[in-house]
């Protein structure tokens, strides 16, 4: 290859192999400088030619990509197949030399950079990068900020949040098109194009020359790699591809981080026609140029978008005269001027649906035939680029390079414009794509960075009809998938929708599309030019045509359905997507009065298109029966726009209204949705599946709400404001199926309901006309009001969290529009209404959250029933409301019982929506209110307590809103309104409520009892004359009344001469034959609705005579009505309330009133109820009762389950423990009794059938994490900051154990320990036993319940059968009497040598227990398996420290070590010390006793080597040379290095047990003597050479005073003396320095260091004591705990107690002489120090004062955690983890579940739990901000330790507000870790298999 370059520059170098690598960089760079010389020369040609033919050569699409397919063939066959790819890299190497200019690549790239004018940021990145987005800076809703540039802006206080990008994004910054420059980070404030250089032309020359052909090439190959075969291309051929050309695509990425100086020279080259037209016109010599140019003919013609005769029109480019009106046509068949398209692709995707293809949807027609569907014309590498990039569906590099590209102003708009032209392609590339998800994100991540900018947006709207584009690229979109709509008219209809079972729908493919639009329609400049534009609108009105009525529901009536789809959920998410939110958009712009226009061509189009609809199903007045749709998009625009054209734009609502014909029309619809949700919620849908029970939630549900019920409540009061309320009326009834049941008559007959639906219906009748006539949402509510209404009712249903607020408030839906309405608002309203409940924490209780809860005056004024029961999804909210609202009355004193909804005052209607009042006062209304009220108080059945409650709300409604005066109302009664019958004699409700009826005929069952009633009745037809006017008794119906206003409507608007109505009396409209007969009855009322209301009054209070007009007592009543008495209460409130208003209303009223008191009413006698009807009724009442009751059984024994609950599962309040169930009270008793929790009874613990206690074995690392300083640890959160493990105490008694193991002899150094600081054995018990036998059949149930799967159990699991508390093992209680105590601590006057020998000689008699350990009882059994158990708990790794494996001293050390680590951690739990004294609950839950028997029972089956029992060293002196005859040994552990509490441990375990209360305190003064030497050895070595020799001769001298022994400056000095013999204080150098403190030691230090020095061994002792012998710790302060501890033990003589300044060393007692046993002692450490003395020092000085353990300081703000972990990588496979998460008890960063780090099937987050915590693991999270436990096989999410401003955990950080740490939950994580509670605490576990 060089050679040919060389060849091509001309040289005359005779043709040479190839050069190694090195000569050809050389060669290519001289050439690359040689040519850059030639071009720079004037007269370039030459140059420019030879650069040309070069470049032929290096980049020859010679190789096309189909011999590199086959060479991957060949390859395979054992072929070369190296060849393509070492080509493509020479060629990029050449292109980056060449490029260069014979420079070096890296220093060019530099050199461009520093040309870069960075104003904008535009850092592009894909999905699921962290980005930040700041509304306070964002102008555009979209706008995003790169973590970057968002920390060097300033953003505090503003409202941000971080997210984690879906589709891909840009960064913004610099951008003020988009955001506010105030926002700008550091680096994009500075507008630095000023002060930066012009580019010298010489450095991009090259580049302009090279790139045209390296553009070219990479063009070439991607129409050489695209076959276009008969059907779609495998993706696998297209990735192929797209590898092959991985680094040709990076490479021009790297280009583009240049910076802008290289790429405007891109942009250049990418959008330069004339290059484009030289290099692709095909038309060389070339055969191969010429094959891709015609493959790329084919690709483009396949895409249905060019004639077939390659004729090429022009392009969208060049807008000529005709284009804003266009045609589109169908594509199958599409005829005229298009040719017959290649439709064949589409055929047979949807061949199925043939029906709505055929349509043809002729928008407009227009002069030039063009049309947006079908031309593609490439006119520069861009538009080819593009084109490639959607038909290898949006590769994510090539995405990403267009995008680099963008800061590029020029270019942005060169590739707007082309992706516009190619907006078609786009949509029909998305419906045919496998991946269309994928393809959707990248399509938006393009798309959202050019439609976000106002400007280019407005730009190309109107230079490239980009409205016009759009609409009609949804329109064919959704064209593909219509089907015949069989709403109403299933035969005739020709309507069409969408089908939403089709993939486009239910994958919502075309969001991609609609999101774009909704985006341009949000810039105010487009979105006039739609509303303008009337062509546009006609289209989509035709658009949303397609929506309505889609997904039609049919009930079902005989058997359920087969099959409950799912495509509601397709249907509501198009209807909200593609209709609702273009809508908002569009209504954004229509705010101010200007904007009228546009109001009226919405409206106008959208009545046109309503009509259309009417038409094309066939409608008349009659909805199909059993037929309900929940997708009105066209009656929803048009509602919104009223409300828009009310509320903003001061439009009169008459002129935007159409006919009273149409108006009856539209309400039928949506009516028939409110009456169909009734329906559901009475199951009259069951048949239909949960399905369409989800349909009537999401139909209400916040996010969908006001986009559907809202819009049609508002059209509904609309219709009825203008239509005759007697018409609506009757509507509603009928709708909702309740016509029958409004009779007087006791009985009736309802043909199209059942009778158990009945009473709901009604209600639900009822509830429909309350909320349509109190709603005010759209009816003059000002927007602040509206929040305020709705937050207050979600409140009212349950405390809410923040962020459940602002999810439950329906805000504007389009996103787009941004902020949710005035967020400044929603906090301060939010203050208002509400108080915040910061999180508490109870320990065992649930983690609770911030929480916003309603202020008291919100429940006494604003709770709202009316607004709630609008609201509620589930029905159980109402209820919880109204639960809520008892509670807080009965709280504060205002009312006992239980209240009915209160009834709010509503805002005043706006004057346009007047007459929507007129419904309360019609006579329809009435008579039915009437009719309920008679047959509540007659008690008839189907009724209910709801009925009443809201006919009482419609009756106070009406008297709220009752016209003027009423002083002209007498006269208006004979006015000309005829009485279309003699119920009531005006409209007005106040006057109508005095109206007495006397008789009503009803047409009744010939069954029911008025039949037989009625025959004496109608001989006095006479009085009835003189009663009515109409001389008869008037039967009213509801329907024939609906029907004759509709026939009256119809007739006025067309002028006809009145028809005929149905006569009245036909009260049924039913099937001829129905049975059984109706006959005509009269009954005699004489009652009026006040009548009816006072007697009601007597009916609810049960007394007679209990209503009594209040104004006779107080007059003033009636001047001040407003009075709080009767603002909550039950029905008898509501009665006097309205009462009080109808009172007040008129005088007459009034009188009435007072009459009806008067005449004392006898009894109502209850009308005769037949016996029949007696019992249903009593069968109801009863059976309402035994509901009652059973409401309330149950209450109560979750009460009860909840307060045991809570004392069980209490984990750290001593108080309402549950005590061990052991009978301690009477001291006679001989044996302790114990009560299994499983049989029930009690007993003693025999060999042979013991009890066990229930307990919980877990390994333990706690202890190990205690360190010797009091700064606790931080989470490291930089690199500098490390976390080592060198000073816990695991560390430090690690490194002793060795070190001691280095030396001496190994059994010996097993016993001078202790281990199980890690890995330790902690065992903890619910305090309840069980027998064995009994646990053993309970485990067995266990295994066979399969359900059980919390826990394992085969790993011997279970759950206590009490408590349920989680546990795997049950610890045997030894027989024997709780009581033995009182023998044994006899205090015993024997001397302390005779104690001694004693003690010596207990521990030599092996078997020693009343148990021979030989004889195989179940009780030693039992002891021997949960020995096993308590080994098995922990690893191998923390019991096995003997260098020789297996040996017995090993399980010696183990048990003695499991004892240490049970009273270490009790200690723990106590705070680290005594004071405090008691019983702890750690004492209560202790099994400390029962643990050391088990132990010591073990223990005896090890004896020691009497030749070395650590108790002989302690209490005898020995002849001094015995020790130097085995030299060659290892030397045994100095007693001086001994660690003496396990000494103690080991001394009590070896005893036979139950131990003397005197032998105890004997080996207590023993090892005390031990511990002080100890003590005083290592203070000497701590202090420096002239404190030794000061105090070694001032304790000489007292050496032989008479208390010398016990006085610790004798003793020091004696310690210095003989421990100088050896070598231990020699080579005092620097090092030595360090220990010393700078202050001398003064008696007091020194005193303090001793007592420091023995404290924690008095402190376990002192709590074994009290497990052993059952004392109580005396409490103390912290500075006398030594000296209370030290007499409790019994080392204090009482009579010392006096001496003021107290001196550790009296507690001494020495068994020998003093000096000669410390001799003995120091002659040992001498010995060992001959050899090393450093050693020696460092074994002497023992940290025996460790602080408590504490998890890593986290830090205050979760951010700090988050931007250093979530980007980290790992340290074993350095890669950045998907779930990186970090270990809070030492700081390790490990990858949750990540594969990488696997080691033998366990995932590192399990392995590091084993490590860390012995199978306790406690994590971070850090892309979650949740902590994780996991504890053995298990793991829990235990919540999150950082909440927001609101109190709110972020799971996954979905919200990204700023987190905080929370103290407290802090704590009580730590508090659980260190209790070992986290399995009783937290009850959701499940297994890990090891795979976190």
């Amino acid at each position: 290859m060089a050679a040919a370059a060389a060849a091509a520059v001309g040289g005359p170098q005779p043709p040479q192999p190839e050069l190694p690598a090195p000569g050809l960089a050389l060669d290519k760079a001289a050439t690359a400088a040689h040519l850059k010389a030639a071009l720079s020369r004037p007269d370039n040609r030459a140059g420019a030619e030879e650069l040309q033919a070069l470049l032929e050569r290096v980049l020859s699409a010679e190789r096309p990509l189909a011999v590199a397919a086959d060479s991957e063939e060949a390859a395979a066959g054992g072929g070369g197949g190296g060849g393509p790819g070492a080509a493509e890299e020479e060629a990029l190497e050449w292109c980056k030399c060449l490029l260069a200019g014979g420079g070096g690549y890296e220093e060019f790239c530099a050199a461009v950079r520093a040309y870069d004018p960075a104003a904008l940021c535009g850092l592009v990145w894909t999905a699921n990068f962290v980005a930040y987005r700041c509304r306070t800076c964002g102008i555009s809703p979209c706008m995003s900020l790169c973590a970057e540039c968002f920390h060097q802006g300033d953003h505090t206080g503003h409202d941000f949040n971080m997210f984690r990008s879906q589709a891909g994004g840009a960064c913004d910054c610099g951008d003020s098109n988009v955001m506010r420059e105030s926002g700008f980070c550091r680096r994009h404030q500075i507008k630095s194009s000023s002060n930066i250089p012009c580019v010298p032309k010489d450095l991009l020359m090259m580049s302009e020359f090279v790139l045209p052909r390296f553009i070219f090439c990479l063009i070439q190959y991607l129409r050489e790699g695209y076959n276009e075969p008969a059907d779609v291309p495998s993706e696998k051929d297209l990735n192929k591809v797209l590898q092959l050309l991985e680094p040709q695509i990076s490479f021009l990425e790297d280009l583009t981080k240049m910076g802008g100086a290289m790429r405007s020279v891109l942009t250049q080259v990418l959008t330069n026609q004339q290059n484009y037209k030289d290099l692709t016109s095909g038309l060389g010599e070339n055969t191969c140029a010429k094959k891709s140019h015609e493959k790329y003919l084919i690709a483009l013609k396949s895409s249905g978008l060019t004639y077939p005769e390659d004729k090429l029109v022009y392009g969208v480019q060049e807008p000529s005269a005709g284009t804003s009106a266009l045609a589109v046509q169908g594509f199958a068949g599409a005829t005229g001027t298009l040719g017959q398209l290649d439709s064949s692709d589409e055929e047979d995707q949807d061949g199925s649906q043939g029906l709505g293809k055929r349509k043809r949807v002729k928008l407009s027609s227009s002069t030039k035939d063009q049309s947006i569907m079908d031309v593609l014309k490439h006119k520069s590498f861009l538009e080819e680029l593009l084109f490639w990039t959607i038909k290898y569906e949006f590769p994510q590099k090539m995405v990403t390079f267009l995008l680099n590209m963008l800061p590029d102003q020029e270019y942005k708009v060169a590739f707007t414009k082309t992706f516009v032209q190619h907006y078609a392609f786009i949509m029909k590339t998305l419906k045919k794509s496998h991946e269309s998800d994928t393809m959707s994100n990248r399509i938006v991540h393009i798309s959202v960075q050019l439609f976000s900018n106002e400007e280019l947006a407005r730009q190309v709207t109107e230079e490239c009809q980009l409205l016009d584009i759009m609409v009609t690229v949804l329109l064919y979109m959704m064209e593909s998938c219509l089907i015949k709509s069989e709403l109403q008219d299933e035969e005739n209809s020709l309507h069409v929708v969408v089908n939403c079972g089709e993939a486009l729908l239910k994958n919502n493919t075309y969001w991609p599309l609609v999101s774009d639009f909704i985006n341009i329609l949000s810039h105010q400049s487009v979105a006039k030019k739609f509303l303008e534009d009337h062509g546009l609108l006609v289209t989509w009105m035709n658009f949303v045509s397609f929506f309505q009525g889609m997904n039609l529901n049919k009930r079902e009536l005989n058997e359920h359905v087969e099959f409950e789809s799912q495509t509601y959920y397709a249907a509501f998410a198009a209807e909200l997507e593609a209709c609702a939110q273009p809508m908002w958009g569009l209504l954004s712009h229509c705010k101010v009065r200007e904007t009228q226009e546009y109001t009226r061509n919405v409206v106008r189009y959208c009545l046109e298109a309503l009509q259309d609809w009417f038409d094309a199903i066939n409608f008349v007045d009659e909805p199909a029966p059993n037929q309900v749709t929940f997708h009105l998009p066209l009656h929803r625009y048009y509602a919104m726009f009223l409300s828009k054209a009310v509320k903003c734009q001061e439009l009169d609502l008459d002129s935007v209204l159409p006919d009273q014909e149409m108006l009856m029309k539209l309400m039928i619809h949506p009516l028939q949705i409110q009456a169909s949700l009734a329906e559901i919620h009475s199951n009259m849908w069951v048949r239909n599946g949960l399905q369409i029970k989800g349909q009537a939630m999401t139909y209400v549900q916040s996010h969908f709400c006001n986009s559907m019920i809202d819009p049609d409540i508002y059209l509904l009061q609309v219709c009825a404001s203008r239509l005759d309320p007697d018409y609506f009326i009757s509507s509603v009834f009928e709708r909702f199926k309740v016509v029958d049941l409004l009779t007087m008559a006791s009985q009736h007959q309802n043909t199209v309901l059942d009778a158990e639906h009945e009473r709901s219906m009604l209600e639900g009748a009822l509830t429909f006309l309350v909320i349509l006539l109190s709603l005010r949402l759209h009816l003059g509510m000002s927007d602040d009001e509206i929040l305020r209404a709705e937050m207050v009712a979600q409140l009212c249903m349950n405390d809410r969290t923040h962020s459940s607020l602002l999810d439950l408030i329906p805000e504007n839906p389009n996103p787009k529009s941004g902020i949710i309405p005035g967020s400044y608002s929603f906090e301060s309203v939010l203050s208002a209404v509400a108080d915040f409940k910061a999180p508490v924490f109870e320990p065992g209780g649930s983690m609770q959250q911030g929480m916003y809860t309603p202020k008291a005056e919100v429940w006494d004024q604003e709770f709202d029933p009316v607004m709630v029961i609008l609201r509620t999804v589930y029905r159980r909210d109402v209820q919880s409301a109204m639960d809520r609202y008892t509670a807080f009355l009965k709280q504060n004193g205002k009312f006992p019982g239980n209240p009915w909804p209160p009834y709010k005052k509503r805002t005043p209607l706006h004057p346009s929506y007047k007459g929507l009042m007129r419904l309360l006062h019609c006579k329809t209304l009435h008579i039915v209110l009437f009719t309920l009220l008679y047959k509540i108080l007659m008690d008839h059945q189907n009724l209910s307590e709801h009925v009443l409650c809201m006919v009482l709300y419609l009756i106070e409604l009406g008297l709220e809103n009752s016209a003027d005066e009423e002083s002209d109302e007498e006269a208006s009664v004979c006015g000309p309104e005829r009485c279309h019958d003699s119920w009531f004699p005006g409209s007005n409700l106040v006057a109508n409520m005095r109206h007495f009826i006397n008789y009503v005929r009803v047409r009744v069952p010939e069954t029911a009892p008025e039949v037989k009633r009625d025959s004496p009745a109608s001989t006095s037809s006479d009085s009835l004359g003189s009663l009515q006017n109409s001389g008869t008794a008037q039967v009213f119906s509801l329907v024939a009344e609906r029907r004759k206003k509709f026939q009256e409507i119809i007739n006025r608007s067309s002028n006809e001469a009145n028809q005929v109505v149905r006569p009245k009396t036909s009260s049924k409209w039913s099937a001829p034959g129905s049975a059984p007969q109706l006959t005509t009855a009269i009954l005699e009322i004489k009652e009026s609705i006040l009548s009816l209301l006072i007697k009601l009054h007597h009916k609810l209070s049960g007394k007679q005579n209990s209503y009594y007009p209040p104004w006779l007592d107080d007059i003033e009543i009636l001047i001040q009505p407003e009075i709080p008495k009767y603002s909550h209460g039950d029905g008898i409130t509501a009665v006097e309330r309205i009462l009080l208003k109808a009172a007040l209303q008129s005088r007459m009223n009034k009188r009435i009133i007072e009459e009806i008191c008067r005449k004392v009413t006898p009894p109502v006698p209850p009308r005769k109820v037949t016996a029949a009807e007696k019992k249903t009724l009593d069968k109801e009442e009863r059976r309402q009762k035994a509901r009652e009751r059973q409401q309330k059984l149950l209450a109560e024994f979750a009460s009860r389950q909840k307060s045991f609950m809570e004392t069980a599962m209490d984990v750290d309040s001593p108080e309402n423990d549950i005590p061990m169930e052991i009978a301690t009270a009477e001291p006679q008793v001989s044996e302790a009794v114990y009560d299994c929790v499983i049989c029930g009874q009690s007993g003693p613990s025999s060999e042979d059938r013991p009890t066990g206690l229930v307990v919980l074995l877990q390994a333990s690392s706690v202890l190990g994490q205690c360190r010797d300083n009091t700064e606790p640890k931080k989470l490291p959160i930089t690199e500098e900051e490390q976390i080592y493990p060198w000073d816990t105490c695991a560390a430090v008694h690690d490194v002793r154990l060795s070190l001691l193991q280095r030396y001496f002899k190994d059994s010996s150094c097993l016993l001078a320990v202790s281990i199980g600081w890690e890995g330790g054995v902690y065992v903890q018990t619910c305090g309840h036993t069980l027998h064995i036998d009994c646990h053993k059949s309970y485990m067995e149930s266990l295994r066979n319940d399969q359900v059980l799967q919390g826990f394992s159990v085969d790993k011997g699991e279970f759950t206590c059968p009490l408590c349920r508390q989680f546990a795997n093992s049950v610890l045997p209680c030894y027989p024997g009497s709780n009581m033995e105590n009182n023998l044994w601590q006899r205090p015993s006057n024997k001397s302390i040598h005779d104690l001694i020998k004693e003690v010596e000689e207990l521990q030599g008699r092996p078997g020693a227990f009343p148990v021979s350990i030989s004889s195989e009882t179940n009780l030693s059994k039992e002891m021997e398996s949960v020995m096993k158990d308590i080994k098995n708990t922990t690893q191998k790794k923390y019991r096995d420290y003997s260098k020789t494996p297996g040996s017995p001293d090993n399980d010696f050390l183990f048990m003695y070590s499991v004892a240490r680590t049970n009273l270490e951690l009790e200690l723990i739990h106590r705070g680290g010390n005594l004071c405090s004294g008691g019983a702890s609950t750690a004492g209560k839950r202790s099994c400390l006793n029962q643990l050391f028997h088990v132990l010591a029972l073990h223990m005896r089956l090890y004896s020691i080597d009497s030749e070395f029992n650590p108790w002989r060293k302690l209490t005898q002196l020995e002849e001094m040379n015995s020790q130097l005859g085995n030299e060659e040994q290892q030397p045994e552990v100095p007693i001086l290095y001994h660690d003496v509490t396990s000494l103690l441990l080991i001394q009590i375990l070896m005893m036979p047990q139950p131990l003397r209360k005197d032998h105890f305190t004997c080996i207590v003064k023993v090892l005390f003597a031990l511990l002080y030497t100890q003590a005083l050895a290592a203070l000497s070595v701590k202090c420096n050479e002239e404190d030794r020799s000061a105090w070694k001769h001032t304790g000489a001298l007292k050496k032989n005073t008479c208390d010398a022994e016990k006085s610790y400056k004798v003793l020091l000095s004696f310690v210095i003396s003989e421990l100088s013999k050896g070598k231990l204080y020699h080579e005092e150098g620097a090092q030595e320095c360090a220990m010393v403190s700078p202050t001398a030691w003064s008696s007091e230090s020194m005193e303090k260091y001793l007592q420091d020095f023995c404290l924690p061994f008095l402190r376990i002792t002192s709590l074994l004591q009290h497990h052993l012998f059952g004392e109580d710790l005396p409490s103390c302060q912290e500075e006398e705990e030594f000296s209370v501890l030290s007499s409790c033990l019994g080392l204090l003589p009482t009579f010392y107690q006096t001496e003021h300044p107290f001196i550790s060393a009296s507690c001494l007692d020495w068994p020998v002489p003093a000096f000669d046993i410390i001799a003995q002692w120091c002659s040992e450490i001498n010995s060992f120090t001959e050899r090393h003395a450093e050693q020696g020092k460092a074994l002497l000085i023992q940290e025996s004062r460790w602080k408590l353990p504490h998890l890593l300081q986290l830090p205050e703000n979760y951010n700090t955690i988050f931007q250093y972990y979530h980007r980290k990588t790992c340290s074993v496979c350095t890669k950045v983890p998907k779930d990186p998460a970090v270990c809070l008890v030492c700081g390790t960063f490990v990858c949750l579940k990540g594969l990488c780090c696997k080691q033998q099937s366990y995932c590192e987050c399990v392995l590091h739990s084993q490590n860390c915590g012995a199978g306790t693991g406690i994590f971070l999270l850090v892309n979650a901000s949740v902590i994780i436990i996991i504890r053995g096989h298990r793991f829990c999410l235990w919540g999150s330790v950082y909440l927001d401003a609101h109190g709110e955990e972020d799971r996954d950080l979905r919200r990204g507000k700023p987190l905080y740490i929370c103290k407290e939950r802090y704590k009580v994580l730590e508090q659980q870790w260190i209790s070992h509670t986290f399995d009783h605490i937290n009850k959701r576990w499940g297994p890990h298999y090891n795979g976190l």
